[in-house]
């Protein structure tokens, strides 16, 4: 296969982090980094953070400048899309018609956010997962809205901002539209804020955090939107005027407001999770059931591998398949995919060949997982699998400041600890209970030891 590139189909955090990973690890031949986007890679956590929030300009999230790209040698294809691959011959088709014959491929596509029916065709409703989705939420939160809109709370001051979905993105979200001063509703199925993400009790204490802000929590389904005709002068879509409950819709939480039919609404943002990028792998000796199925090696075929938000692999731990949507992971498994496609590739590389690899290893991919979110002054950080854990111990160590220690199990074994406000040399001493899955009482025990005071 001499002569043929590899391909990385993503520039993202995982995609780069392969690309990286190929050339340090001895890639010589071509290298073919793949976007949709017209941007170079960059960091998506802050999306929802720092850039939102206006603290940060978006040069800052860049991975990347073009001069650090230059050494890796790139065949870089940014605002490119993948729209097949043949997995026998191992061709990736792209939305410009050309076809790609490679060595190995390794997909990095990440998911896409969900939305709602007709949300896409209704001005001021928005979602949330790339840097333009960001800049354009940005832009109507600091400006106060779109001509015509009111863009006055009830209040007085701020937007109306219906944020739909409860889970990590909309928390994050709503943290940053109320530190601008803008009125928040958020509304979810769950009763309980990130609920699925860290069971009811801590968020319960979340829970409190946005209505102390000032947080309007609604618990119910989303039935649609009510509309105002666009402005003749600008033509254009609807405006967003309200977000329409489904019948039984109540406030979250005992909170005095927002159990109505209507919730008016200057701006809207859809944060009700999303889906792997996989609609373009047709080729049936693909399993793209809930992201592209992998080995414990993240191969999802021969010389066909996967990294980040997308893979779904055996965890050799935990004895399952997983898929993580979560930063650190996409840059470990993307490491991890590069290498394991090297080691597949160095046998089949002819003597002398100028591009193959050192020879090495396949090793299976056994990260611990980890996920952080902040919302106003709260850092959570959790280590292991904290959804869908069949029990769940909460220690409450200070609900003032929403100091907290949870412990996530799963089959008798301790498999998650999530904290929040607790130092990091007991940040550190957790993660490490939680490595392996480990009997409970066990696992209690070396918790109560970790975070002993002295």
């Amino acid at each position: 296969m001499t002569g043929l590139p590899i391909a990385v189909v993503g520039a993202s955090a995982a995609g780069l982090a392969a690309a990286e990973t190929l050339r340090r690890s001895g890639w010589r031949g071509p290298l073919v980094l793949i976007g949709d986007e017209p941007h170079l890679p960059y960091d998506r956590p802050p999306l929802s953070k720092q850039l939102l929030h206006g603290a940060w300009a978006p040069e800052k999230l860049l991975l990347r400048t073009r001069d650090q790209l230059a050494p890796l040698d790139l065949d870089l294809r940014l605002g490119t899309r993948a729209t097949g691959l043949d997995v026998a011959t191992r061709t990736l088709t792209l939305d410009d018609g050309t076809e790609l014959a490679c060595a190995g491929v390794i997909i990095a596509t990440g998911v896409a956010a969900r939305t709602l029916p007709g949300a896409d065709r209704i001005a001021g409703v928005h979602t949330l997962r790339t840097l333009d989705d960001a800049l354009a939420l940005r832009s109507r939160l600091a400006t106060g809205g779109a001509p015509g809109s009111e863009g006055t709370a009830a209040g007085g001051g701020g937007l109306r901002l219906v944020i739909v979905g409860n889970g990590v993105l909309g928390c994050e979200a709503a943290a940053v539209a109320r530190e601008l001063g803008h009125d928040v509703t958020l509304v979810g199925i769950e009763a309980t804020p990130m609920a699925a993400a860290v069971g009811t009790e801590v968020g319960e204490l979340l829970a409190e955090e946005h209505r102390a802000r000032g947080v309007r929590l609604v618990t119910g389904a989303v039935d649609g939107f009510e509309t105002a005709p666009a402005d003749p002068a600008d033509g254009g879509d609807p405006r967003v005027t309200a977000v329409r409950l489904a019948a039984g819709a109540v406030p979250g939480g005992g909170s005095g407001e927002g159990g109505g039919r209507l919730l008016p609404a200057d701006l809207v943002l859809v944060a009700i999770g999303s889906r792997p990028a996989v609609e373009w792998l047709d080729d049936p000796a693909l399993d793209t059931g809930d992201g592209l199925r992998c080995d414990a090696y993240c191969a999802a075929a021969p010389g066909i591998y996967a990294a980040g938000d997308v893979a779904r692999w055996d965890h050799p731990v935990h004895g399952r398949p997983l898929r993580f949507e979560h930063r650190m992971n996409a840059t470990e498994q993307g490491m991890a995919a590069a290498r394991n496609l090297l080691a597949e590739l160095a046998p089949s590389a002819p003597a002398g060949a100028g591009d193959a690899a050192p020879a090495q290893e396949r090793r299976p991919f056994a990260p611990v997982p980890y996920f952080w979110s902040d919302q106003y002054a709260v850092k959570i950080q959790a280590y292991g699998l904290t959804a869908g854990a069949d029990r769940v111990e909460t220690t409450v160590v200070d609900r003032a400041e929403r100091r907290v220690l949870a412990l996530y199990g799963r089959d008798g074994s301790a498999v998650g600890v999530l904290m929040a406000g607790l130092p990091p040399r007991q940040v550190r001493a957790l993660r490490a209970v939680v490595a392996a899955p480990l009997p409970w009482e066990e696992a209690r025990e070396r918790i109560a030891a970790a975070t002993a005071p002295g």
